[in-house]
């Protein structure tokens, strides 16, 4: 993809961003996003073909990112400058959703979130299985159930902390999580 293509690709992203913070994703309109993010209708259809495309690609891009930074440490877009990385995956999560890069945060709370969260806990299903793989102690437990319970989760800990105005660290908030998930890994 070009230049041209990319920045025309992230202008509908930011466009259909913006309007999911203002109204529900059954509201907006193929036209509302062309209007917001000033491309024409042609140009949405050669990178979109429809609004749930678009939102997919969304959510893949978003989710991807920060899954995917989660697994490559190396990759820490400077939060770590002062520190060393986390041990934790749960907590190198948790800092790049507070960097909240693309309004993450903005997107994971607002009207049309359930959307989100079903994207945000199946991307991290993936990284949660290959974290899961080696480390049960309850062998017993199916691993599915166990990475869509951890999965789950980890997603209503992150509304929890989204409501109650990020108060804690990801550092503070992954101590919660592991001990909780510590019994079953």
């Amino acid at each position: 993809m070009d230049r041209r293509q990319q920045k025309t690709r992230a202008a509908i992203f930011d466009a259909f961003g913006s309007l999911l913070e203002a109204k529900s994703y059954n509201r907006i309109t193929v036209q509302d996003i062309i209007d917001a993010a000033n491309v024409g209708r042609t140009t949405f259809y050669a990178h979109f073909e429809t609004k749930d495309d678009l939102l997919k690609a969304l959510c893949e891009e978003l989710f991807g990112h920060i899954v995917s930074t989660a697994e490559d440490r190396t990759h820490t877009h400077g939060l770590y400058s002062q520190q060393d990385a986390p041990e934790s995956i749960f907590c190198h999560l948790l800092q790049h959703l507070q960097e909240n890069g693309r309004n993450i945060l903005g997107l994971l709370s607002c009207e049309s979130s359930e959307i989100f969260l079903r994207y945000f806990k199946d991307s991290l299903s993936g990284l949660i299985r290959a974290q899961c793989a080696g480390r049960r102690k309850r062998p017993d437990l199916p691993l599915e159930f166990l990475v869509n319970h951890v999965a789950g989760s980890f997603v209503e800990m992150v509304l929890w902390w989204i409501k109650g105005g990020l108060r804690q660290t990801p550092t503070e908030l992954d101590g919660y999580f592991r001990a909780v998930m510590e019994p079953v890994f």
